[in-house]
């Protein structure tokens, strides 16, 4: 006898609440361990993250005798790690004491009930006047409370290769001034170095929030739409249909794999390929242009597994340009990562006592560095030392002035996916863009409850 889909999603959820609480994750009743939560890399040469808490825990525990720290590690892609830290967070027995919180999805989980809010430790913690307001907007819930401490942001940009772009008869200092120049570039490769990728710019559902943020949003807030936030209208409180600049974004990503521009298909939408970008196709010369983000060295330094100590000279950097070269004639995105407090966390108190141990304004800047990130604190940020720690630290840290930020209201995840899937019609060829876009809007007014602004 077949069990009911009740019963069947009944057991899915038990068995996974035993598979967390078996590894670990539940904080349980001691008052004396902190259980901590985070995304551990895939890629097992990649211990930044791993590297860097193993250093606070030893500061921490030697602050607090007595006290000990347990690291439940969650080793997943970026979707599965979302999927199981909430399975994680709905239960006192599951649920850790510190959890690492990607800013897309952090207002999903605060309508869910699984983060407790931070305020009345924030207001006794004189080191909150030192971040930045834009980082602590982004982990703001739609009451006004603040949900998590940011430990960084990233803004992104075109990473190109000089060696490539010489052979291409391409100058070593290029700075596009639209997306035209972008692909005539990409044309250029093509014809004269044809045994490399032009173009990277990532692309439908396998790579997820990637494709969104990385490509089509550095796009689209690209456009002539983009003088104010083309996806979501603050003041209607209601999110906005593609118009021409959502089909211009979808128009390019097109243009890239109809005329052979980018990865192959198949390659593109290999859940894999960010990790071929940054351990395979730049530090072997395969790709000529990627559209990438900020933190790419943290896979070269010493150490890493994937060292590329030639990388700042053999690579070069250039901001993504507006549409046309419109003012303010670059754009960037940012998001980041905060530290979360769950609702259901044993021990709070000594939670944000670990979070204030990761963000003195000395492990705030290692952590900056190691992880190829930008400061969210202003001190730091103004700090030469932090400026001159690594190449590409100034270049990235300008453009945030030039950025935006995702509006991650509980909708943007369905949002984010369905564009996604416009993407993936057009980067197939499965899709015109007329007909993506049109299946965005419908995808989005499900996602809105029909709450949506018509282009």
């Amino acid at each position: 006898m077949r069990p009911t889909a009740a019963l069947t999603a009944l057991l899915t959820t038990v068995l996974a609440a035993t598979a967390l609480t078996a590894c670990g994750g539940g904080s349980g009743s001691d008052p004396d361990t902190l259980k901590v939560s985070f995304k551990q890399s895939t890629d097992n040469s990649i211990k930044v993250m791993d590297t860097y808490l193993a250093d606070i825990k030893k500061q921490f525990e030697k602050a607090n005798p007595g006290k000990k720290v347990e690291f439940v590690p969650i080793k997943a892609p970026d979707s599965e790690y979302y999927t199981k830290l909430q399975q994680m967070l709905r239960s006192p027995r599951t649920a850790p004491d510190l959890v690492y919180e990607d800013t897309f999805l952090i207002n999903s989980d605060i309508t869910s009930g699984y983060l407790k809010p931070l305020d009345p430790y924030l207001a006794k913690w004189p080191d909150w006047n030192q971040f930045i307001d834009t980082a602590k907007s982004a982990a703001k819930g739609e009451d006004g409370k603040t949900y998590g401490v940011p430990d960084g942001t990233d803004t992104r940009g075109l990473w190109f290769s000089r060696d490539v772009f010489e052979k291409a008869g391409l100058p070593a200092d290029w700075q596009p001034k639209t997306w035209d120049d972008v692909l005539d570039a990409a044309r250029t490769i093509k014809e004269k170095v044809p045994d490399v990728i032009p173009l990277n710019v990532y692309t439908g559902k396998p790579v997820g929030e990637a494709a969104t943020m990385q490509t089509f949003e550095m796009l689209l807030y690209g456009t002539n739409d983009g003088t104010s936030d083309p996806l979501y209208d603050r003041t209607a409180k209601k999110w906005i249909a593609g118009g021409q600049g959502f089909k211009d974004a979808l128009r390019f990503v097109e243009t890239v794999y109809r005329e052979k521009l980018g990865p192959d298909v198949s390659d593109a939408l290999d859940p894999n390929v960010m990790t071929r970008v940054r351990g395979e196709w730049l530090p072997q010369g395969e790709l000529a242009i990627a559209l990438d983000g900020s933190w790419l060295p943290q896979d070269w330094l010493p150490g890493s597994g994937h060292e590329w100590p030639e990388w700042s000279k053999e690579l070069g950097l250039a901001a993504m340009p507006t549409q046309n070269g419109q003012a303010p004639g670059k754009v960037s995105m940012s998001g980041g990562w905060t530290w979360s407090i769950p609702a259901k966390a044993a021990n709070p108190e000594l939670a944000f006592e670990f979070i204030k141990t990761m963000q003195t304004r000395a492990n705030a800047q290692k952590w900056y560095v190691a992880n190829s990130g930008i400061a969210v604190r202003k001190d730091v940020a103004s700090d030469p030392a932090y400026v001159s720690a690594q190449p590409g630290i100034k270049f990235f840290t300008d453009l945030v002035a030039h950025t935006h930020y995702r509006p991650a209201y509980p909708a943007y995840p369905k949002v984010s996916t369905a564009i996604q899937e416009a993407m993936e019609g057009v980067t197939t060829g499965d899709m015109s863009v007329e007909e993506a876009a049109k299946g965005y809007d419908e995808e989005l007014k499900a996602a809105a409850d029909g709450q949506v602004i018509e282009k």
